[in-house]
């Protein structure tokens, strides 16, 4: 029997209990793919990360990403707390870790108390999802979607997610539907979404204040056991792409609250920028330490 040390995090947040929780396992090795899954479900989190050497000795670390029914290619809030954490350990280089994923190469820079990472993806765009159709998912009316920037639509820099602009009154009285869900994924299911997988990210505008626009968000992945999530850094990277794409500036940065309507506040800093291969995003901020202990197998 081999024992495996985990830790938890808050992250997105500068309290315990607030933000988006994360287990990581510092030192994976000899786990199978199949314990890592089993593991991730145990903890019953939104993701828990596993920590293996790299492939390329230039960067810092393997990084799995699971949730609790798969595995996943890059997420936002498990990048930002287990950098956070390899970091307290003396793994980062001059401030910056390099993690190896399955949607490629995260780069994470550590400043003071925050974790900032650059999604592993330019923004991509998929097929719209029939407004009606997500209305259904999340209990508002069709004319409670905002389409006069965008109509809801799949937006990707390295994990895909449904994108929505909501008005404020819908955001905070958004409830998902299960049974729509279902529903839905049988009416529209762009390539990379699967079955089990339809994550809607609903956003509102909130004001601005010194040149940077304040955002709300929720995000609900019900089909894939994420009722509601708390901070999603992974749509929140995206959106800032998408938003910015709308605009003829060369750059622009968010505060994105989420995860309000759960009793756990969250503050996402996302920005993005265009460059010559087209546009870029990153997203970041706190953790806290929550628990330690050890898993034997």
């Amino acid at each position: 029997m081999k024992t495996y040390e985990f830790v938890t995090v808050d992250v997105f947040t500068d309290r315990r209990f607030g933000g988006n929780p994360l287990a990581v396992f510092p030192d994976a090795q000899g786990l199978s793919d199949a314990e890592m899954q089993s593991l991730a479900t145990e903890f019953n989190l939104s993701e828990t990360t596993f920590v293996l050497p790299p492939a390329d000795p230039a960067n810092t670390a393997r990084v799995r990403i699971f949730n609790r029914s798969a595995e996943m290619p890059f997420a936002g809030h498990p990048n930002v707390g287990t950098g956070w954490v390899l970091a307290g350990r003396g793994r980062a280089k001059e401030g910056v870790l390099r993690f190896e994923e399955i949607a490629g190469l995260v780069e994470v820079k550590v400043e003071g108390d925050g974790v900032t990472i650059a999604a592993p993806q330019l923004l991509s765009l998929g097929p719209e999802m029939p407004v009606d159709l997500l209305a259904g998912c999340v209990g508002i009316a069709p004319a409670e979607v905002v389409v006069a920037a965008h109509r809801p639509v799949m937006a990707s820099v390295g994990n895909s997610f449904i994108v929505a602009e909501v008005t404020q009154e819908a955001l905070t009285r958004a409830a998902p539907d299960i049974a729509r869900f279902r529903h839905a994924v049988t009416q529209y299911a762009p390539t990379g979404m699967g079955p089990k997988r339809l994550p809607l990210y609903l956003y509102a505008h909130d004001g601005q204040a010194e040149n940077q626009m304040r955002l709300r968000a929720r995000m609900f992945s019900p089909l894939s056991g994420t009722v509601e999530d708390a901070a999603t850094g992974s749509a929140a990277t995206p959106l800032a792409a998408l938003l910015l794409s709308l605009t003829g500036d060369r750059e622009r940065r968010y505060d994105i609250v989420q995860g309000v309507e759960m009793g756990r506040p969250s503050l996402l800093r996302a920005a993005a920028h265009r460059a010559v291969d087209g546009v870029h995003a990153s997203v970041g901020g706190g953790c806290v330490a929550v628990l330690k202990g050890e898993v034997s197998l």
